[in-house]
């Protein structure tokens, strides 16, 4: 049975960088930090479940809400970077859609920090929302619900009494 979404990795070449973003802008708490090198008891493990050879790097898992995100930054092996503005109609993850208060506000705050983004706020049916991109180009949007039980109808336009 699966209970639910855990945590969203991200791969990234500058550790500290995507560091000051989510933990220092955005405001993610950081829970655990750990480093491993190639040929460790961890670093086995890592590679056997990442399936790479004689991997080494750090990683730091944060939290915001009931919401984990774990940063990696590999040193072996030499990691090839992605494309920063990869649209989000290429295959693979397109988002990380973080649930604010006041998108307006967010956006202001956050673009004045120096996040780029798509475009201001946009009302939706239910909400109003924007993307944005963090350090490494991933998007990131910010949902602003009018109510928190429309967290689902949002994308799927289901009534909440049909689940």
């Amino acid at each position: 049975m699966i209970r639910g979404i855990h945590h969203t990795a991200i791969s990234t070449g500058n550790l500290e960088r995507a560091l000051q973003f989510y933990r220092d802008v955005l405001g993610f708490e950081e829970i655990l930090s750990m480093s491993w090198e190639s040929g460790d008891e961890l670093a086995e493990q890592m590679n056997q479940i990442t399936k790479l050879e004689a991997s080494s790097g750090t990683l730091v898992i944060l939290k915001a809400g009931n919401a984990f995100l774990e940063l990696f930054e590999f040193a072996t092996p030499e990691p090839r970077p992605s494309d920063p503005n990869r649209p989000v109609c290429d295959h693979g993850i397109t988002h990380i859609c973080l649930d604010v208060v006041d998108v307006d506000e967010e956006y202001e705050r956050l673009k004045a920090a120096g996040m780029k983004f798509h475009c201001p706020p946009q009302d939706l049916a239910d909400g109003r929302t924007t993307y944005g991109r963090d350090p490494d180009g991933n998007v990131i949007e910010l949902l602003e619900l009018k109510a928190q039980e429309s967290s689902i109808n949002l994308s799927f336009g289901e009534d909440a009494s049909d689940r």
